[in-house]
C-alpha cells in the first residue's frame, strides 16, 4: 500500500480502518509524497476469489440462481435474481462487498431514487473503510455510477449531492488523485453556499482539505463540525491529524485526547497514545 494512501487517509483511518482492522502510521507534517498509482481491478476476478471461499452446497445455490433468468420478462427476473444473491452473500457467505455490488445491480434496473439511494450508500459505506486500493478505486467508481443515476431523478437532493462529493474524496481522491479530490470539493461547495449548516458537507470539505493538504482550510472547517457536533468522532480524528500535519503539536495531543474520551476504549487510547509518542519523537 503506497504510503501517500495511508498519511493522506489517516484522520478516517484512525477512526475505522486502524482500529478495527490494524495499525498505519502517523501523519508526519508536510513531508514530499510519492506518486500514487491505481491498481487494475477485475470484477470477474473477485466474484471467482469469492465464489472460491463457498461450501459445496453455497457454490451450488448461487449456480442456480445465476442461471435462473430465462426468457419473458427478463428485466422484472433480474431484478429478483440480483436481490436473492445480494441476500445469500450478505446473510449466508457474510459478504458485505457482494452484497452491496448486487444491490446495485438490481437497482440499475429498477432506476428508482429509493433504491439507487440505498445501494450508493452501501458502496460509499464500504469504500470509506476499504485499505486496498483498486477495491476501493472500483467502489468509489460504482458509488459515483449510483448517486449520478439517483441525481437525474432528483436533482436537487442535497444529500444525493453530498454522498457524490464524498466518493470523490473518500475514493481515488484518498488515494492521491488532486483532481478528484477537487471533484468532491465542488460538489460539496454547491450544497454549503445554499446551507451553511450542513454539517455532513463541511465536514467531508474539511477532510478534503486535509487530504489535498491545504491544512488551514481543512482545520477551519473541521473546528466549525466538532464545535456544532461535538460528539462526531471523524471529525474529531481528522482535526487532530491535520494539527499534527501542520506541526502544531498542542491541538493535535489535544485533539487526540479527546478523541480518546469520545471512544473511552483501551485499545483505541492505546493506538491514540501511539500517534502522540510519534507526533513527540518528530520535534
Amino acid at each position: 500500500m503506497k504510503q501517500q494512501f495511508l498519511l493522506s487517509a489517516g484522520g478516517l483511518l484512525l477512526l475505522a480502518v486502524m482500529f478495527f482492522f490494524g495499525r498505519i502510521e502517523a501523519p508526519k507534517s508536510n513531508s514530499p509524497q510519492p506518486e500514487a498509482t491505481t491498481p487494475s481491478f477485475n470484477l470477474n476476478d473477485l466474484l471467482k476469489r469469492s465464489k472460491q471461499k463457498l461450501t459445496g452446497a453455497q457454490l451450488t445455490y448461487v449456480s442456480g440462481l445465476e442461471n435462473q433468468v430465462t426468457r419473458g420478462d427478463v428485466k422484472g427476473q433480474s431484478i429478483k435474481q440480483f436481490h436473492l444473491l445480494a441476500d445469500f452473500w450478505k446473510d449466508s457467505a457474510h459478504r458485505e462487498d457482494m452484497y452491496a455490488y448486487y444491490m446495485g445491480e438490481s437497482a440499475k434496473l429498477e432506476n428508482s431514487e429509493k433504491s439507487l439511494t440505498f445501494a450508493a450508500r452501501l458502496m460509499l459505506d464500504r469504500l470509506r473503510g476499504e485499505q486496498d486500493i483498486g477495491l476501493k478505486t472500483w467502489e468509489a467508481e460504482t458509488a459515483i455510477d449510483l448517486f449520478q443515476r439517483a441525481l437525474q431523478l432528483d436533482p436537487g437532493n442535497k444529500d444525493l449531492k453530498v454522498g457524490l462529493g464524498s466518493c470523490y474524496v473518500y475514493g481515488k481522491g484518498m488515494i492521491g488523485d488532486p483532481t478528484e479530490t477537487m471533484k468532491g470539493i465542488q460538489q460539496l461547495l454547491q450544497v454549503v453556499r445554499e446551507d451553511s449548516t450542513n454539517m455532513q458537507a463541511q465536514m467531508v470539505l474539511g477532510i478534503g482539505g486535509v487530504v489535498s493538504r491545504q491544512f488551514e482550510k481543512g482545520i477551519e472547517r473541521l473546528n466549525k463540525v466538532v464545535k456544532a457536533e461535538p460528539g462526531n468522532l471523524e471529525a474529531v480524528s481528522w482535526l487532530a491529524d491535520a494539527y499534527a500535519a501542520t506541526n502544531d503539536k498542542a491541538n493535535a495531543v489535544k485533539w487526540y485526547e479527546y478523541s480518546k474520551k469520545l471512544v473511552n476504549n483501551i485499545e483505541f487510547s492505546k493506538e491514540v497514545d501511539a500517534r502522540i509518542k510519534a507526533l513527540n519523537v518528530e520535534q
